[in-house]
């Protein structure tokens, strides 16, 4: 048995009970449940579609996130979440080199280093040397000036934590930044790369060893041995090829807003919807979340 998920940006909340109702139909489901008026709905299937590709991308093309997943274990017990364009709307490293003066540079090389034409640790290193000579306080400064949160995120982890659930984020940006991130958010943990700092100025250097791919999948390995649960207990979300071994060995693996090669390697996409959707995929309708404090 499977479940399929329709999901609308919160935004425009433009998910018609008749396009429900129509793709109920045409895939033979169950009936519909809506898990929020206009945004979200889900009902269940006994097999898998075999043109499913072909309805996603119409789906796509109304504005609308199709996900399918098992029906059964939806429902996560850990959240691993990257941070950079994920539960941020910026990449950290970009910002900083806004701030010296090579911004386009750099964000030209993070485009590629995501999109998984680059070697990580080479881009990574040239676009931290470029920020060679900064004063430690720009981070600060970048922190409370430059950075947004992802909307959605906030609720996504009161609510999983709310369940009992462990969160992490892992991030192949810098601990300056995740812990700052974490503590807002409510993260568990934070795993991510270390800026060289010498004199208060940054010296243009990571610190060994480099988190990028493989150490992310260390981090799925890891946090699911020390809490006794399986990798399938996992609800993995990122944006970046760096992230595709977590997405592709966690439960779910989401594709959040993603850059077009991991996208084409990734099952459950959203485009559209916000970190909210998360929570749709498990099967929490609004009435279930939980906001900050609560």
């Amino acid at each position: 048995m499977f479940t399929a998920t329709l999901i609308a940006a919160s935004s425009q909340r433009n998910l018609e009970g008749a396009l429900v109702e129509n793709l109920r139909n045409a895939l033979g489901g169950g009936d519909a449940i809506w898990l929020a008026a206009d945004e979200a709905a889900e009902f269940a299937l006994q097999t898998e579609p075999s043109n499913f590709e072909d309805v996603w991308q119409s789906c796509q093309d109304m504005g609308i996130d199709l996900a399918l997943q098992p029906m059964t274990g939806r429902r996560k017990k850990v959240l691993l979440a990257d941070m950079d364009s994920t539960m941020i709307q910026q990449e950290c490293i970009d910002e900083l080199a806004a701030e010296a003066g090579v911004g386009a540079r750099v964000a030209d090389i993070t485009a590629k280093a995501m999109n998984g034409e680059l070697d990580f640790e080479g881009a990574i290193d040239e676009r931290v040397g470029l920020l060679k000579g900064l004063p430690e306080t720009i981070i600060d400064y970048v922190l409370k000036t430059r950075i947004t949160y992802m909307p959605g995120g906030a609720t996504l982890l009161a609510t999983m934590k709310a369940n009992g659930a462990y969160a992490a984020l892992v991030s192949g940006g810098f601990t300056a930044f995740t812990a700052r991130v974490a503590g807002t958010l409510g993260f568990d943990e934070n795993r991510a790369n270390t800026l060289e700092i010498e004199g208060g100025q940054l010296t243009g250097r990571v610190v060994r060893p480099i988190l990028g791919q493989e150490a992310k999948l260390d981090a799925l390995n890891d946090i699911t041995q020390r809490l006794n649960l399986s990798t399938d207990d996992v609800l993995a979300v990122g944006d970046g090829m760096n992230d595709l071994l977590m997405l592709k060995n966690a439960g779910t693996g989401v594709a959040l807003h993603s850059k077009p090669a991991l996208q084409e390697k990734c099952k459950v996409r959203i485009n559209h919807g916000d970190l909210t959707a998360l929570l749709y995929l498990q099967g929490y309708s609004t009435a279930d979340f939980h906001t900050p404090g609560t």
